[in-house]
């Protein structure tokens, strides 16, 4: 067993521990708050803009000339990879790093093979590892949660989108995880360029509705397009800081709680080392006075 001066240590330490986590805890979920109010916004202006574009598409092949449709042969690929800067986060990180590997390796393993496939890794974590593992990571944002903004990705957004336009990509995906609540975050890989066109089943009521267009039905999809694909990827951003923030949180919560658990067994472990060294030296003094008679 060990020495009450060890206990005592441990006790203090774990005390310490427990008082960072539980700070950090309540930090992640201010920060989740915030962050989650941000999402949560963002999402009806991009499901109803989808809407629109869906709503244009129907009934219309104008979709299958647009450049961002078109279906190409996959030659050049792009993965967008989006982690945290920071850790202490379960396994939020490790989930995003992980379905990459298998999507490099499995999914697209002839590109990178050949030497064709990119990697855009947004935050720290997801640069570090893939880096350092000598995979083809041609930028790297690590401060892109600093200060994010639409205005502020709009650039990034924007040359991504310019890459696929002139053909220097094939294909780009992204790998993130989505929001869903504080204790639950979706990791997703999805295809973001070209875009997929889904056929859907028109509405009893949809041919009732007679829609007045200025100033072509063309050109309005040419131009909400772009702003979509924009609009999509400051969404995964965003669901991805709300993500870490939520798995912060949660992370946090379950070590604080740990914390406490150790700390009630090391108090009662300090209890009966207490206990026994009383014990032992009233055994001695009642044995030093027998000795005495």
């Amino acid at each position: 067993m060990a020495s009450l001066k060890e206990i005592r240590t441990r006790v203090i330490s774990v005390k310490s521990t427990r008082q960072i986590t539980s700070a950090m805890k309540m930090v992640s979920a201010a920060r989740l708050r915030k962050s989650q109010d941000a999402i949560l916004q963002i999402r009806p202006y991009a499901n109803k803009l989808r809407d629109i574009l869906e709503k244009l598409d129907r009934g219309s092949d104008s979709y299958k000339e647009n450049i961002f449709f078109k279906e190409k042969k996959i030659e050049k690929v792009l993965i967008v990879v989006i982690t945290s800067n920071r850790g202490l986060c379960g396994a939020f990180n490790a989930n995003v790093i992980k379905k990459t590997l298998q999507v490099v390796n499995e999914k697209y393993k002839s590109q990178n093979d050949n030497g064709n496939l990119d990697i855009i890794s947004i935050g720290k974590k997801g640069s570090d590892y893939l880096a350092y593992r000598k995979y083809n990571v041609v930028k790297s944002y690590v401060d892109i949660f600093d200060k994010l903004s639409f205005e502020h990705v709009s650039p990034i957004i924007k040359e991504i989108i310019n890459d696929y336009a002139v053909g220097h990509y094939h294909r780009i995906e992204l790998i993130y995880n989505q929001f869903k609540n504080a204790g639950l975050q979706i990791l997703v890989e999805k295809q973001y360029l070209p875009i997929l066109h889904e056929e859907k089943i028109e509405d009893r009521f949809e041919d009732t509705v007679d829609y007045i267009l200025e100033p072509t039905k063309d050109y309005i999809i040419k131009e909400l397009i772009p702003r979509s694909l924009k609009i999509e990827f400051y969404e995964s951003l965003l669901d991805s800081i709300a993500s870490e923030h939520g798995a912060r949180m949660t992370a946090m919560h379950k070590a604080t709680d740990n914390a406490s658990d150790l700390i009630r067994e090391l108090q009662m472990q300090f209890n009966k080392a207490r206990q026994a060294s009383i014990t032992k030296e009233i055994l001695e003094i009642v044995a030093g006075a027998e000795a005495l008679k």
